[in-house]
């Protein structure tokens, strides 16, 4: 009997549309967890390096996360993994909801698409029951809408849909998948799952998922469930709302915005506006947040309310999750009641609400330069607000200048030419990063910008503290309840790291420990994504309920299978190793290790050169970030290796040193 997990796979030809249910390998589960480890496992073997993302040969791979559909907390990420068309490697984002567990309980661990359909398809999954349905009466409508429709076609509202809109179906770069409360926004699967004629997957399951050790798991779950009130009634002082307490960021219930108008970077992450937060602000924003804000709302078995049904007059309701209210309202130096009713359409559409509005801010900085003229932009409104939402239409339609712009700030940037190359200083691996901006390096952020394959700093960063506290009586009391650091090393540096003087930024921590405190983000990220964890409760807040030393008895009580925390930890970098040498099979070195030459005010040449060849030490990387056939030998990973050295790469590296 398996447990935790259903032991199926759905495999869907979309150009042929035959559907196979196909058994996994047992053994993968102890190799790999689930979820994002898994589907790189699949990805490698069978999507060879050359394949284009718009390819029928490209896989698009929703999973469920090995505890999905368990009574385990806040274990409801569905992940959805292809390849990029923005960044040209791997691409897996992350999705909250329902979908998972749903998927789960039809009796599946995975659905794996290949090939592309003639015509607009949808999925229907309803446990045994998987047809492959007509959509032509669907295109074109927004993915809210679809979700809707599909709904009252299938007669059920109980049933879990993930569809795309229109930016989907035109194959825009940042175009996201939506589903109910969450949506898989970033590196553009949507477009993937446009390309492939698929407008959705919609599954119904009322099937049982076996646990291991029932009584063992619930009594650890009901310990989860004493501590996360007991710590979100003790936010940690002295950190930005967002960290002090536990969850997602609840951007719906947050109204103290001073951190994000200080430190975000408004427009085309150029400029900030100095002084811009005060009290008569706050008090506007927190007025028109509540009048819209209808209620709070959770993921699939979750306390946390992160996210909200938000209902602005005069527009069809939908679901704000993370920083979507800020984006667009910092995109167009606007305010909150523009920026709501911005997401609303953004989010028919089915994109991205961090990339998109970087594309936009980015066209209209053009455009003030003269790079881009009147004509470019014939017809587009005199007024700021009407701008954007000018900009907006025509990319997920691919009209005129939208069509350019639909493929990102990279791409347009080049496609364009003039020198609109200058004002693409916020792509990483050519994607656009969070619209923040620095005044001084900060060694653990330039780690994780740099060289996350995730290319994206919110689903990196973690249970470190982002910056020293005040004094040492306030890190010491911090410590006092830390449980969830890994070694008391990380502990002591934290107690020594101060605001000014020799222990403080750029020099300390020792690049040594930046390495190992930028590891262990890395690592809960990694378990979680395999889990099917929202990081909410785990790698992104300080001192969260799950973490590294009580993660193997929650795994073990659910598999029946006996992790400690020396394999879980082992497993984590076996996932993290497997995606590096994916996108290495696919072109990627050092080179593209490196934040935009102004990402930061200023620079430390030299301790960036350390940061990395100590960073690429510790993970088993060569010097140009390719996975040593030693280190892969020692995580059980042979074949990746072997791979490696028949296509000759580790000879090219050699040269490239010897020349």
């Amino acid at each position: 009997m398996r447990y935790a997990e259903a032991g199926y796979n759905l495999e869907i030809d979309l150009s042929s549309g035959n559907i196979e249910k196909v058994e996994t390998d047992p053994e993968l589960t102890r190799l790999y967890l689930g979820g994002l480890g898994t589907n790189a496992k699949i990805l490698w073997d069978r999507v060879p390096p050359d394949v284009e993302p718009f390819s029928p040969d490209n896989l698009l791979i929703f999973s469920t996360g090995l505890l999905c559909g368990t009574p385990a907390v806040g274990a409801n990420r569905t992940i959805v993994s292809t390849y990029s068309p923005q960044t040209l490697f791997m691409a897996f984002s992350m999705m909250g909801g329902f979908l998972a567990p749903e998927l789960k309980y039809a009796g599946y661990d995975k659905v794996i698409f290949r090939g592309k359909s003639p015509k607009l398809v949808y999925l229907w999954i309803n446990n045994d029951q998987v047809e492959i349905r007509d959509a032509s009466h669907l295109q074109g409508k927004g993915a809210v809408e679809t979700e809707k429709l599909i709904r009252e076609e299938l007669h059920d509202e109980d049933v879990q849909v993930a569809s795309i809109g229109l930016a989907g179906e035109n194959r825009v770069y940042m175009a996201s998948i939506e589903h109910s409360r969450s949506s898989a926004s970033r590196l553009g699967i949507g477009a993937v799952m446009g390309d492939k004629g698929l407008k959705a997957i919609a599954v119904r399951g009322t099937k049982d998922v076996n646990i291991a050790r029932p009584a063992e798991l619930i009594e650890f779950c009901h310990d989860i469930l004493e501590y996360i009130p007991e710590r979100d009634s003790n936010p940690v002082p002295g950190v930005m709302p967002i960290l002090a307490g536990l969850g997602s960021p609840k951007e719906m219930l947050i109204h103290d915005e001073k951190w994000h108008t200080e430190n975000f970077l408004w427009g085309n992450a150029r400029t900030r506006i100095k002084d811009y937060w005060n009290k008569e602000v706050e008090e506007k924003w927190k007025e028109t947040q509540e009048s819209v804000r209808k209620r709070l709302i959770s993921c699939y078995n979750c306390p946390m309310k992160c996210g909200a049904i938000i209902s602005v007059p005069g527009l069809s309701t939908y679901m704000m999750k993370c920083f979507s209210k800020l984006t667009y309202t910092m995109a167009a130096y606007s305010d909150l009641d523009f920026g709501f009713k911005i997401a609303q359409r953004a989010t028919e559409y089915g994109v991205d609400g961090f990339s998109t509005p970087q594309v936009m801010a980015f066209a209209i900085e053009l455009h003030e330069a003269g790079i881009l003229t009147d004509k470019d932009l014939e017809g587009i409104p005199s007024d700021n607000e009407g701008k954007f939402y000018w900009l907006l239409d025509r990319i997920v339609r691919r009209e005129g200048i939208g069509d350019v712009l639909a493929d990102g700030v990279y791409w347009a940037a080049r496609q364009i030419g003039k020198g609109a190359e200058e004002y693409d200083h916020n792509t990483i691996k050519k994607h656009e990063q969070l619209p923040i901006k620095l005044s001084m390096l900060n060694p653990i952020y330039f780690l994780m910008w740099a060289t996350g394959e995730k290319v994206n700093i919110t689903q990196i960063e973690g249970n470190f503290p982002q910056a020293p506290f005040p004094t040492r009586e306030e890190r010491e009391e911090f410590v006092k309840d830390w449980v969830q650091v890994p070694s008391e090393r990380l502990k002591e540096i934290f107690l020594n790291w101060e605001l000014r003087g020799e222990n403080s930024f750029p020099y300390y921590p020792p690049v040594d420990a930046v390495c190992e405190i930028v590891d262990w983000q890395e690592t809960m990220h990694y378990i979680d994504d395999a889990l099917g964890m929202c990081a909410g409760l785990s790698s992104f807040p300080l001192k969260p309920p799950y973490h590294i030393h009580n993660f193997p008895t929650l795994i073990s009580a659910a598999t029946g299978i006996e992790f400690d925390k020396d394999e879980l930890w082992k497993i984590a970098k076996r996932n993290r190793t497997l995606v590096r040498a994916i996108n290495v099979r696919r072109g990627l070195r050092r080179n593209d290790d490196q934040p935009p030459e102004n990402h930061w005010k200023k620079r430390f040449p030299e301790l960036e050169t350390q940061l990395l060849d100590e960073y690429y030490r510790l993970k088993g990387f060569n010097e140009n970030g390719v996975p040593t056939k030693e280190s892969l030998h020692e995580l059980a990973m042979d074949y990746v290796g072997e791979d490696l050295e028949k296509r000759g790469i580790y000879n090219h590296e050699q040269s490239e040193k010897n020349s």
